[in-house]
């Protein structure tokens, strides 16, 4: 009689993720975890991508209205290098209109537009006295217009501004303490963003053109002149900062 072959039983092949596995193949357990850990455990997050890239803010207001030749400037050059020559005396100056212009041209980096705006700041600031105090509100879209392009050069010499700005007239850092909330983000960005130019000599100091610093400095005058509610306000703001007048 002839013997009749007898039938495997069909087995079908199992895909676990990254893998065929026969169900009758026995498996090493590291192997498992192995090929769980590659396709089921989350990854970690990657860190937020872009948040020292500079962005372009496109053209200023500030920009236009030197083009059109609105402003009551020309450049001077003596032998301490280049200044402004006022038209009119700075005192006499709509600081409501002229002031926030000026504030709005720090986002520029080329000359002479970055020049006449951050010297021009400076030289308004000087001579601004109890002009400059009704005009904090409309300081605070180019302040943060300008934070928020993150450009290296830009952030120091806005920086520097606010520094001049708390100083210029009493009251002035007390009234931008309800504005932190929109000009710290970016400190806390770069606070610890220092060059670090290893065994070298950091230029960037003697030029004070270090980020991280400038933002130490510039909190720190904050806090000074911002009367007793600017510490707690700093500290939300920029959680890693500590008190230069409790230490």
């Amino acid at each position: 009689m002839m013997k009749t072959k007898q039938q495997q039983p069909c087995i079908n092949k199992v895909k676990l993720p990254g893998k065929m596995v026969n169900p009758r193949e026995k498996v090493p357990f590291t192997q498992q975890v192995d090929i769980y850990d590659r396709n089921n455990i989350t990854k970690p997050e990657p860190p937020l991508a872009g948040a020292f890239k500079e962005r372009n803010t496109g053209g200023t207001s500030f920009k236009k209205f030197y083009e059109r030749g609105d402003f009551p400037i020309a450049l001077e050059h003596d032998t301490k290098g280049n200044k402004i020559a006022w038209k009119v005396e700075i005192e006499k100056l709509d600081y409501h209109h002229y002031l926030p212009l000026f504030f709005d041209g720090l986002c520029e980096t080329c000359h002479p537009y970055e020049f006449f705006a951050r010297q021009g700041v400076h030289d308004m600031l000087e001579h601004g006295g109890s002009k400059i105090l009704p005009v904090i509100p409309q300081l605070i879209i180019p302040i943060k217009n300008a934070l928020n392009t993150r450009c290296h050069k830009v952030l120091c010499t806005t920086l520097k501004v606010l520094q001049h700005l708390v100083v210029s007239a009493e009251m002035v850092g007390e009234a931008l303490v309800p504005y932190y909330r929109q000009i710290l983000p970016v400190f806390n960005i770069f606070k610890n963003k220092n060059l670090n130019s290893g065994d070298g000599i950091d230029y960037s100091q003697q030029k004070r053109e270090n980020v991280g610093d400038l933002i130490q400095e510039t909190l720190e005058a904050f806090e000074r002149y911002g009367g007793e509610d600017a510490f707690i306000n700093i500290k939300y703001m920029v959680p890693t900062y500590e008190s230069c007048m409790l230490n």
